[in-house]
């Protein structure tokens, strides 16, 4: 597909994008928080966005609000977390797969 055929990506999406580009690294927003910050949408419509778009931006940087690992993408996840620095909270036993979960209290990131 040519730069001429690529779909047009809606403003609201870019808007999302463009705050998912601003989030340091090793830091995190939810989905809330980035609807909250746009002052549009809520955290259904940030997912949607990043499913559809956010393939080009640090992705991994938006995540729930329990700072649970995106399914499917743990693994992708975590290697950036890692190199990042985000703070992680250790996986308990009772943890699917032993995931860990991000330490919201200390990676959440006001958008400031």
């Amino acid at each position: 597909m040519s730069e001429d055929e690529l779909p047009e990506v809606p403003e609201y999406a870019e808007r999302v994008l463009a705050v998912t580009e601003r989030i340091p690294p090793g830091k995190v927003m939810t989905y809330g928080d980035v609807a909250e910050w746009l002052g549009a949408g809520g955290p259904r419509q940030v997912g949607r966005v990043m499913a559809l778009y956010g393939g080009a931006v640090p992705w991994w940087r938006v995540v729930r609000a329990d700072g649970g690992i995106l399914p499917g993408h743990e693994l992708e996840a975590l290697g950036h977390y890692r190199e990042e620095g985000t703070p992680m909270r250790e996986a308990s036993r009772a943890a699917e797969g032993h995931i860990p979960r991000l330490d919201m209290r200390r990676a959440r990131w006001d958008g400031d």
